[in-house]
């Protein structure tokens, strides 16, 4: 899995998450189905967030690409209040299959975020997992 990070705004600023560390905390939660009627973010501009981030065609192209090779096998992740964490391309694999449920992990409680407010540019993204 290439290196990457979720963010979210909060009251307390720009919360970001290791991806691969939140997949490795969430190995031994159970897998169960979850509605995609759930998923709020399909409603929302989640690629999309930043000044930055314009919804190009090429943009658009490269999640296209990702939502194509991605495998619905894996659970999704959801913190604790429900929010994706992890999988976006797989919700929107599932929706363009027509699924109305994926696999999912959900943390019981949230865990702390390993940046606030940190530009993601500046980020490292070639580490290894």
């Amino acid at each position: 899995m290439r290196k990457q990070y979720h963010a979210r705004h909060t009251p307390h600023g720009r919360y970001i998450w290791d991806v691969h560390r939140l997949v490795a905390q969430a190995a031994l939660l159970p897998v169960r189905e979850i509605p995609l009627a759930q998923i709020r973010e399909l409603d929302e501009p989640y690629w999309f967030e930043r000044d930055v981030d314009v919804p190009t065609c090429r943009a658009i192209a490269d999640h296209a690409r990702l939502i194509a090779e991605t495998d619905l096998h894996y659970p999704i992740l959801l913190c604790a209040e429900g929010r994706v964490m992890d999988g976006m391309h797989r919700v929107a694999k599932a929706y363009l299959e027509g699924r109305s449920t994926l696999p999912a992990l959900q943390f019981a409680e949230t865990p702390p975020p390993d940046y606030i407010d940190v530009p993601l540019d500046d980020l490292p993204y070639d580490e290894a997992p």
